[in-house]
């Protein structure tokens, strides 16, 4: 993990304070700033309530005061429970809040799934809706992890948590063109594999790659997910596809469409470490085509750096 000095980190701290208590100004006027401060890491002791700001939850649940109490004491639909029950131990098992069998941290992580399954009870429930909000339950109390858990499902990554899960296929056809442009040799590879990117990237996408990246990686990754949007999850899939399979070198050892799905689950440590990728995601892009321009900003997102 990269070590900033304690010096930087009060610095940080003392312009992330500044920044949070005059949010709107700031907002109004100074977003690239944000965004570059987001870049290089939001201090930990204040993150949390920087995700808050920075997705829209703080405002989300000033504008439905004692909404998530409601939601908390009405019973849920039984086959929601049923399920959100079984998921709970799979979270993080390690982390301390988590390691508990019905300790409060599954105890808050059961309360915030099964808030969203009666707040939006016609997309119910999707298992990879409980990482994310066992990553917001590690920052935030369970009302406020709650409502960045809605804008996650329904401003930075909408559609995805519904049954048929068309917008993460969509979205991965439009990784897919934005590779060919990136890494040919690795759009090549994968096309003559006949490797549909459904295969590839449902979890790094639908888990906002929670459950892929080490965890110093996962946090810088959202500090900026927050803050950009979902053309940071693209951009941290093409990074990792480009140095997995973007050379002729690296394919030696991915002849076949199985070798090249292990190399994929089982992705070298190197590229996915904190200072490397974070580097890549915030300079690397290549051309997106014109199909997934119109597709990128309809999600509030712009391809430049």
């Amino acid at each position: 993990m990269e070590e900033v000095p304690l010096e930087v980190l009060r610095q940080r701290e003392s312009k992330w304070l500044d920044m949070l208590n005059n949010w709107d100004k700031w907002m109004a006027k100074k977003h690239k700033k944000i965004r570059l401060r987001c870049q290089k890491g939001i201090p930990p002791s204040l993150r949390g309530r920087a995700w808050q700001y920075l997705s829209g939850g703080k405002v989300k649940l000033e504008q439905n005061s004692g909404k998530f109490d409601e939601l908390d004491l009405a019973p849920g639909d039984p086959k929601w429970l049923d399920v959100i029950e079984r998921d709970l131990h799979r979270q993080f098992p390690f982390h301390e809040m988590f390691v508990a069998r019905g300790g409060h941290g599954q105890q808050d992580l059961f309360r915030v799934l099964k808030a969203y399954t009666l707040y939006r009870p016609e997309e119910g429930y999707c298992q990879a809706q409980a990482p994310i909000a066992a990553v917001l339950l590690m920052h935030m109390p369970a009302e406020q992890a709650f409502w960045c858990l809605v804008q996650i499902c329904e401003k930075y990554l909408p559609g995805y948590y519904s049954e048929k899960l068309e917008a993460i296929q969509l979205d991965g056809e439009i990784l897919f063109s934005l590779l060919h442009k990136v890494s040919p040799v690795a759009y090549k590879h994968l096309s003559k594999q006949k490797i549909d990117p459904i295969l590839y990237m449902t979890e790094w996408f639908m888990c906002a790659f929670s459950r892929t990246l080490p965890w110093s990686s996962v946090l810088r990754v959202w500090d900026m997910f927050f803050c950009e949007g979902v053309k940071i999850i693209f951009r941290v899939g093409l990074v990792l596809l480009k140095y997995t399979l973007g050379s002729s070198e690296k394919l030696k050892s991915c002849q076949g469409q199985y070798e090249t799905m292990e190399r994929l689950r089982a992705l070298n440590p190197k590229i996915m470490q904190e200072t490397f990728l974070v580097q890549e995601v915030r300079w690397e892009w290549g051309l997106a085509p014109a199909s997934s321009v119109g597709f990128l900003t309809a999600h509030g997102c712009k391809l430049v750096t």
